[in-house]
């Protein structure tokens, strides 16, 4: 199977509308912790707190902020409970993927009757700043996607935070907004999932990839790209598929304790300055070999920014037949070979790099390797 690009529907057939990502949360083991490391080395800013200073008595959690990307970190208070069991057995991940819509009653109740599971019937919550209401659904493994509708809150974030700020000023790495957020899952699971955001969410199958695109001399996996109609929200889903060692998927789903979010990927307008910021603050990416850039350089042709920067940094840049993209892959960032980020800009190109996967999976090969986990 060659990349296939569906073309975008003239009308969205969305089962909703969604107006883009509200926010990601994150289950960890420290919060507190989690919050500095993200606004030292991610630069995001404190915004919010919620816990039992405020009359949450069983949990913990930071609101951070850049640009239009919002991070939830979320900790329990005591070794009991849905968070510390998840904890437990996954390590630090994402939780939610929360939507943000005009109509949460209306959205949930689409949704469940399409077929989807109910983690949270809508809940209207209120402060002096108004109210806002969140429903809540399951998508793969114990990960869910909230739906939230503020269209009558004026405050910060949500009811029940209040705002938070520290003598610590952290200064933006340029991370602007999420690019796509990809789910790993099971062998024979994929084409599940792709039915379940079609059938539930109206979303279509922007693009698929298989093992002949996303193979090296030892793995391979399959992947194919959500997106709902407005393209704000997509989501590539990948599964492993056979190979002569453990692919990167198979790793995860090891060390994951089953399906959940890879990588979350996020845009800057000036990637060269942003990845040169996070790698002097100790955020760790992936490296390519010299030889990967003698080739680029033919493939792609003429781009704006420097070769030599590009090389210096680790980046990869892809074309396609609207532009070209450039993107870098962090490594895992806690100890579990699990979450990673990327960091990806944009020239017109509206596909995921393919011409880059080789690379980026050799990459991640050695780093299995040095794992004993390849």
């Amino acid at each position: 199977m060659t990349t296939i690009a569906s073309p975008a529907p003239s009308v969205a057939h969305d089962t909703f509308p969604i107006n883009g990502t509200d926010y990601i949360e994150f289950w960890v083991g420290n919060a507190k912790q989690s919050a500095m490391f993200y606004r030292a080395a991610f630069g995001f800013e404190l915004l919010a707190y919620r816990g039992p200073e405020t009359g949450v008595r069983d949990r913990a959690s930071y609101l951070l902020q850049q640009d239009k990307i919002r991070f939830v970190l979320t900790s329990p208070v005591g070794p009991e409970g849905p968070i510390a069991d998840h904890i437990r057995l996954h390590g630090d991940g994402v939780r939610d993927l929360a939507f943000w819509v005009d109509d949460a009653r209306t959205a949930h109740k689409l949704a469940v009757e399409r077929g989807a599971r109910s983690v949270q019937e809508p809940t209207v919550t209120k402060d002096a700043d108004g109210e806002v209401v969140i429903a809540a659904i399951a998508t793969y493994g114990d990960t869910i996607h909230s739906i939230v509708e503020r269209r009558n809150y004026h405050g910060r974030f949500l009811p029940g935070f209040v705002p938070k700020s520290s003598p610590f000023k952290t200064v933006p790495t340029g991370l602007k907004y999420v690019d796509h957020c990809v789910g790993n899952v099971e062998l024979g699971k994929m084409n599940e999932w792709v039915e379940f955001y079609s059938r539930v969410l109206g979303f279509y199958n922007l693009l698929s990839f298989d093992d002949k695109d996303i193979s090296t001399e030892y793995s391979s996996l399959m992947s194919k790209v959500m997106s709902n109609g407005n393209g704000r929200i997509k989501f590539p889903i990948n599964e492993p598929a056979a190979g002569k060692k453990k692919s990167q998927i198979d790793e995860y789903l090891d060390f994951y304790r089953g399906p959940g979010v890879q990588h979350i990927a996020m845009a800057t307008d000036d990637i060269v300055k942003t990845v040169r910021d996070m790698m002097n603050r100790g955020v760790e990416f992936l490296s390519v070999p010299h030889s990967y850039y003698e080739g680029a350089k033919a493939r792609v042709g003429k781009i704006d920014e420097s070769f030599s920067a590009l090389e210096e940094l680790g980046v990869l840049v892809d074309r396609d037949d609207e532009g070209y993209l450039l993107q870098i892959f962090s490594k895992p960032v806690q100890d579990r070979p699990t979450l990673f980020y990327e960091i990806i800009q944009r020239k017109g190109a509206k596909s995921f790099g393919k011409g880059n996967f080789r690379a980026l999976f050799e990459s991640i090969e050695r780093e299995q390797g040095l794992r004993g986990n390849l």
